[in-house]
């Protein structure tokens, strides 16, 4: 059997090395690192695929919120609604930027934002909300709209994690993850389901004033070459980046459908333990599966977690502290916030390897190891 990762992204590369490989020289012969043409190529085709107006390339999914923020002209104090059932970056640029995370619970079915949580913590200092596609799975952003909309409130979407989901309106109608709030950010990290070869980010938006915006903070607040109107940043996709983007970008329906047949594997061979929750798919989103998270009842998430690496399988938790918790948000009053559904499920959630290189052995591999753990005396 082959070894098994998290994400193997060297099977992944071998399918495609030739097509990566050329379009890499292509880069190195034009000399054309930053801002070349495979950057403006990559854009105008992700535009395409995600039926936005605007893509603004950044450095990374970091970047690409930090931006979004300092482009709506948020000021200190502002305060801005976001789960703590997260990666951390995403109330870290709130912190960052001398802004208020305001933290709320999360839905227990799809661990993204609870609506009526989100209605209840609106203030008059509440300027955004920042919901989160968390594992692969849409916010009920119809809602989150409508409410965003009720109380003159920015919406920016982290879609780190969900890049190429569907979400359908009640009308019907589809947009894709990302391109339903004000604005959208994604990260192209490696192991994301559009993934490049080192950093790499991306903000969509359909806002033609909020894109100009964006991409002066972007560059250094220029509005011009040497004629900076705001304070900005220098964060940028590089060529070479932008080359490899190019090649897995018509890849990233088939890469999902391959991410989707192993979740559907997982899903029949834990559907008689009684000890494992699987991930719930709600109706009105196209789940991508960025990664297959169980909700474990009854047994201990870190011991199973031992025991699968004992049999040469990874798991990770994702993750074990939230953010209302860690120490870098005390002055924010982090530990005053009542939680509860977080707290409940940083215990209890472990993510399975899922990638779109893996093969029915090493999922049956999988499946066995965790009900054989599951179904051990204590």
């Amino acid at each position: 059997m082959v070894p098994i990762q998290m994400v193997d992204l060297k099977r992944q590369y071998n399918k495609i090395k030739p097509q990566v490989d050329a379009a890499i020289e292509e880069v190195l012969n034009s000399t054309a690192f930053i801002n070349g043409s495979a950057v403006q190529q990559f854009s105008a085709e992700l535009q395409t695929y995600l039926g936005v107006k605007h893509v603004i390339p950044c450095a990374n999914g970091t970047d690409a919120l930090q931006i979004a923020m300092m482009a709506l002209g948020l000021e200190p104090g502002d305060e801005i609604i976001t789960p703590s059932f997260t990666f951390i970056a995403t109330a870290e640029v709130i912190a960052l930027l001398r802004l208020k995370p305001v933290f709320v619970d999360i839905d227990p079915k799809t661990y993204c934002l609870d609506i009526s949580a989100v209605e209840k913590a609106i203030t008059s200092k509440t300027k955004a909300i920042v919901p989160v596609h968390l594992y692969g799975q849409v916010a009920d952003m119809e809602p989150l709209m409508a409410l965003a909309a009720k109380h003159n409130l920015y919406v920016i979407e982290d879609n780190a994690q969900a890049i190429g989901a569907d979400y359908t309106f009640a009308d019907g109608s589809r947009k894709k993850a990302g391109t339903i709030g004000h604005i959208g950010c994604t990260s192209f990290f490696p192991s994301k389901n559009l993934g490049c070869y080192g950093d790499g980010g991306a903000i969509f938006t359909n806002d033609d004033e909020i894109a100009a915006k964006l991409r002066m903070v972007a560059n250094h607040g220029q509005s011009a070459r040497y004629y900076h109107d705001v304070v900005g940043c220098n964060s940028r996709l590089d060529s070479v980046q932008a080359a490899v983007l190019r090649i897995k970008l018509p890849l990233l329906d088939q890469y999902i459908e391959a991410r989707r047949a192993v979740a559907d594997a997982y899903d029949a061979g834990f559907a008689d333990v009684p000890a494992i929750i699987t991930p719930y798919r709600a109706e009105n989103g196209y789940h991508v599966f960025h990664q297959y998270t169980l909700q474990l009842e009854g047994a201990d998430r870190n011991k199973l977690q031992e025991f699968l690496a004992s049999k040469g399988i990874p798991a990770m938790i994702y993750y074990p502290v939230p953010a209302h918790r860690q120490k870098m948000f005390a002055d924010f009053g982090g530990a005053e916030f009542n939680l509860p559904v977080t707290d409940h499920l940083t215990h209890r959630v472990i993510s399975l390897p899922i990638h779109t290189e893996m093969d029915q052995e090493q999922l049956d591999y999988i499946i066995q190891s965790v009900k054989t753990f599951l179904n051990t005396p204590a």
